[in-house]
């Protein structure tokens, strides 16, 4: 099955089996996979490397739940305060081994976007978060410069960091539709 629309599908099923009353989107967020890079090529490294890693991040949905008090990080190098509370992770370390391709600069490029399409969602949504690396250096189209986002393995600085402080569980669900990749922050 293609990976998109297995991706749309499993995002689907995801929300629509939520129990009845746990459905109140806090906060929506979405971009084009076909505008992440100007240049074709490295436009389909981006997307292929954003869907790649939602592909690894669970076998069954392409969404993650915490519990109150549990932390999302994008990889699992974590700053030392963080350390035994992570619930979930993107399981990735973002290499050619775990299945990324380079456009010839880095390996995983894209990633970084789908970071800050987190970051975006989750401080919509009044969840704590911390992203201590902006991605300044470069521009995140879609996303406005202050939830940029910079990722990158084995650094507990270039990481995301998500808290759930409500006191209900909080599901984040990633959809595709055509071309738009959009996160929901559901409770």
């Amino acid at each position: 099955m293609n990976t998109l629309l297995a991706l749309a599908i499993h995002a689907i099923i995801t929300t629509a089996n939520l129990p009845a009353g746990r459905q109140n989107v806090r906060a929506e967020r979405s971009f084009s996979l076909a505008d992440r890079y100007p240049d074709r090529g490295v436009n389909d490294v981006f997307r292929y490397n954003i869907v790649h890693t939602l592909d690894r991040m669970d076998a069954k949905s392409y969404s993650f739940m915490l519990q109150p008090g549990q932390v999302f990080a994008f990889h699992e190098d974590a700053l030392p305060e963080f350390q035994g509370k992570i619930a979930a992770t993107m399981r990735a370390h973002f290499n050619y081994t775990d299945g990324f391709k380079s456009d010839g600069w880095l390996m995983g490029d894209g990633v970084c976007h789908l970071a800050s399409l987190l970051y975006w969602a989750a401080r919509d949504a009044g969840l704590s978060a911390l992203a201590p690396t902006n991605h300044d250096f470069a521009t995140i189209p879609e996303v406005p410069k202050e939830y940029g986002v910079s990722i990158f393995a084995y650094d507990p600085k270039q990481n995301l960091y998500i808290t759930n402080t409500f006191d209900k569980p909080v599901q984040f669900a990633f959809a595709v539709t055509g071309t738009n990749l959009t996160v929901k922050v559901i409770d």
